[in-house]
């Protein structure tokens, strides 16, 4: 066998391989041995076969299997061996690879392109200086919080008069032209309104100051213009019930509910916090505040590693990539999209890519390793998130440990935990590596920066 690579440029490089007979015949004779011992062939008990009938029935199949085992082995050993770094997959030479006549003993001759990565040195240390945002918890978020918790925890109380984002509850009857009830018209008893999402303005200037038991006169598809959904959901019928409809309708209102967030008090730090574990709304605030730090501090590592992954790119500047090459890999693997969406979607594939390259080298500098624990721990944090947003913040450990178990038992959830631990580790290390030129900020400056980024 041999193997010749060149690489003229440095990253578009060509390999070309040679396969002897001598390279495949020893494994082809193995495995029609193994055909042999177990072909079932009429006529023949088994191992019995004659050689001759097996090479006739599977020789030329298995011969085409040696090779391309052959071929491929020692190409990705070459390329092991060598320390190539390669990009995508090699894709055969559109100009300089033959047809192979397989029925022969060969040579066979194979030419490939190989995408090769840009050679690069990336180092940091304290000498460079990487902004970081310190957010601050302060009243205004903590008082957003105390809101939410007072909201998830909060009831529907009765009220005597109207206002804000109350409901009105009442029996809904259409009328004639003359204001009276309708015969035979539609009757819903039981009907909702929140006069707050009234669309039409003169409908809902109608509901102000409503009472129990008072009836108001209104007009719902002028309530809802344009919206016979809203209008069918309110009087419980089909949309086609509406669809030309014009008429007047009377609401008598049966009740007002008023939606009352809970109070702050030690009913409310039991629920949240667990009993006893919180006695005071200081130490309620205290405890929020608490929580609030590493959620803010995730926000800021995410915009650390972003501002470092800019500030790494500029350090190394312009890479030279094999583009017209990494696009023909990456027509390969979107075949069904077409060069349009290659075209569309390759630089930002690049600008990908480099960032790869660069967080591989930083990685390697600093012996980053992921291990079984780190994976768990990235899992289990997702979970948590998870139950946060629905109020959830006293998950027990057991609990969360059994979930992040099953997440971990889904291939398709691995590659996202390992790159999530990856940039983890990459956070904490580079923290305490360059030099942070800390910022503090508040969460409204934070998210108008991020939002304008």
């Amino acid at each position: 066998m041999n193997i010749q690579f060149e690489c003229a440029d440095k990253v578009n490089g060509l390999m070309t391989i040679t396969i002897e007979k001598a390279d495949y015949q020893e494994g082809v004779e193995k495995k029609l041995k193994d055909y042999r011992k177990k072909a079932q062939v009429p006529g023949f008990r088994p191992g019995m076969v004659p050689m001759g009938l097996i090479k006739k029935q599977y020789g030329m199949a298995v011969k085409v299997d040696e090779v391309n085992r052959v071929l491929g082995e020692k190409l990705y050993e070459y390329i092991h061996e060598n320390k190539i770094q390669m990009l995508g997959e090699p894709l055969p030479n559109e100009e300089k690879q033959q047809p192979q006549d397989l029925q022969g003993d060969g040579p066979f001759e194979f030419v490939f392109d190989i995408a090769v990565a840009p050679e690069f040195t990336i180092e940091l240390t304290n000498k460079d200086k990487v902004d970081y945002y310190d957010i601050k918890v302060d009243d205004k978020i903590i008082d957003e919080q105390v809101q939410m918790f007072q909201s998830q925890a909060g009831d529907f109380v009765e009220a005597q008069e109207w206002s804000g984002n109350d409901t009105l509850k009442g029996d809904l009857r259409q009328l004639d032209e003359s204001g009276n009830t309708l015969e035979g018209g539609i009757t819903t008893e039981g009907g909702m309104i929140m006069p707050s999402y009234v669309k039409g303005e003169d409908e809902k200037k109608k509901f102000e100051g409503a009472k129990p038991g008072d009836i108001i006169i209104f007009n719902p598809k002028k309530a809802y213009p344009d919206n016979d959904a809203e209008v069918a959901a309110m009087l419980k019928v089909d949309k086609e019930v509406v669809k030309d409809m014009e008429s007047d309708f009377s609401f008598q209102i049966t009740e007002i509910r008023h939606f009352q967030p809970h109070a702050v008090d030690q009913e409310l730090f039991d629920r949240i916090f667990g009993e006893g574990n919180v006695k005071s709304e200081e130490e309620f605030r205290q405890k929020i505040a608490d929580g609030i730090k590493p959620q803010l501090q995730t926000n800021s590592d995410f915009k650390f590693l972003r501002d470092l992954r800019t500030y790494a790119e500029k350090k190394v500047g312009d890479l030279q990539f094999p583009e017209a090459l990494l696009k023909r890999v990456m027509l390969k693997n979107n075949k069904d999209k077409g060069e349009d969406f290659v075209e569309q979607n390759f630089k930002a594939s690049i600008d990908e890519l480099k960032w790869h390259l660069i967080k591989e080298q930083i990685v390697t500098a600093n012996n980053i390793k992921v291990e079984d624990e780190d994976l768990k721990m990235v899992a289990k944090g997702a979970i948590r998130q998870q139950f946060a947003q629905y109020g959830m913040n006293n998950v027990p450990d057991d609990m969360l440990d059994s979930y992040a178990e099953e997440q971990l038992k889904k291939r398709e959830n691995i590659e996202n935990f390992v790159d999530r631990a990856i940039d983890i580790k990459l956070m904490q290390v580079l923290k305490q590596v360059v030099k942070l030129n800390k910022k503090e900020i508040s969460l409204d400056d934070f998210n108008k920066m991020m939002q304008e980024a």
